[in-house]
């Protein structure tokens, strides 16, 4: 110690101890200092970044159930005046006593078949599950041995209700099934009723134009031939909008059962609500979580672009059903004026006959006179 004051004293170096870099030392605690700061301000951002996402997942909640309460008080106010207009209906004097017999019967065997369902598939389960809290609670005070050998046996069982269960749960999935199949072909013929019905509306003449009579026969063929004609204008633009809404609905995104679950979804924020877009395509996302938010988008936009081209066809029709009246109105006048002026023609004519007999008669007395 006292060699290495000595030294310090007299300034006399050693080749053992090198000279300290205090410029350099100093640069390099600035750069820790400078590289801690940016690890702390990194772990600050993704702390605010995850505090924002959960204020702002917590405002979106919160946003949801208003709007799912008030969808709840709407669809229930809708339910009790359904509920009070059927009572209404069925009570009335001579009407619904059939129908109310039917239902009473369908909610009856509605009632029964749930009683069934609760003894051989609800009770079961519950008993078991009661059964298997007491053998937990028996085991745990018996020997290993014995305790495997019941494990055994309520592994076994439970295995068996599972089967059981999974057998009653194929079943009620094929019910399910027909049930959507009925209902779907049912649709499908009302649909296909109302599509022939309206083929047949645009491709056949009017009843009224067929059976009015006409003294002109040429006049007639031109108004029948003009109404085809006009007819078949709308045809065209009705046959170009099915379709375009056939070459729409097959870039939809979504299969047909799960855009009816977006349409629901859609319905349950009203168009008026702040922020609407936002949140069902929040909630969409929630829905089908294996979509990604550009698939939900790109579904909106040709579902936008379904809904515009069904409501210009829906347009269409009303404007076709109105200029056909109209048609049909002025056809039948002019039809009307025609058969007017052709009375009036052959009157006319028929009194020029007469005058013409009467000249004759007349000049006949004069030369007898004469």
């Amino acid at each position: 110690t006292d060699n290495l004051v000595f030294r310090m004293k007299n300034r006399v170096r050693s080749t053992k101890y090198k000279p300290v870099d205090y410029q350099q030392l100093r640069a390099l605690t600035e750069a820790k200092k400078s590289a801690s700061a940016s690890i702390e301000l990194k772990v600050r951002s993704v702390k605010a970044v995850q505090t924002s996402k959960i204020s702002k997942e917590q405002t979106l909640i919160k946003q949801h159930k208003q709007v799912w309460w008030q969808e709840h008080q709407r669809l229930t106010d809708i339910r009790c005046k359904m509920e009070s207009e059927i009572k209404s209906f069925l009570s009335e004097e001579n009407i619904g006593k059939k129908c109310l017999s039917d239902l009473t019967n369908f909610e009856q065997e509605l009632s029964e078949q749930w009683s069934s369902y609760l003894k051989n598939v609800i009770n079961p389960i519950q008993q078991l599950r009661a059964d298997l809290k007491y053998t937990q609670h028996h085991i745990s005070q018996h020997s290993y041995s014995h305790s495997e050998l019941n494990s055994v046996k309520v592994l076994e069982e439970v295995d068996f209700v599972k089967k059981q269960l999974k057998a009653v749960f194929e079943r009620l999935s094929v019910e399910q099934q027909n049930i959507e199949n009925y209902l779907s072909d049912w649709s499908m013929k009302i649909l296909d009723y109302s599509t022939e019905k309206r083929g047949n509306l645009l491709s056949e003449l009017p009843v009224e134009l067929e059976t009015l009579e006409c003294p002109y026969p040429d006049l007639k063929f031109s108004i029948l031939h003009e109404f085809c004609n006009f007819t078949e204008k709308y045809q065209k633009k009705l046959q170009d909008f099915d379709l375009q809404l056939e070459d729409i609905s097959r870039n939809f995104q979504l299969s047909e059962e799960d855009h009816w679950i977006y349409q629901a979804v859609l319905d349950q924020y009203p168009g008026d609500l702040c922020g609407r877009r936002t949140l069902y395509l929040n909630m969409l996302q929630r829905y089908f979580p294996h979509k990604s938010r550009h698939d939900l988008v790109e579904h909106e936009k040709y579902c936008d672009q379904y809904r515009f081209a069904r409501e210009q066809r829906r347009i269409l029709i009303s404007n076709w059903n109105k200029n056909r009246r109209d048609f049909i109105q002025k056809a039948v006048l002019t039809l009307a004026e025609a058969c007017a002026a052709h009375a009036m023609e052959d009157m006319l004519a028929e009194d020029r006959k007469k005058q013409q007999e009467l000249c004759a008669h007349l000049k006949a007395k004069v030369r007898w006179s004469a």
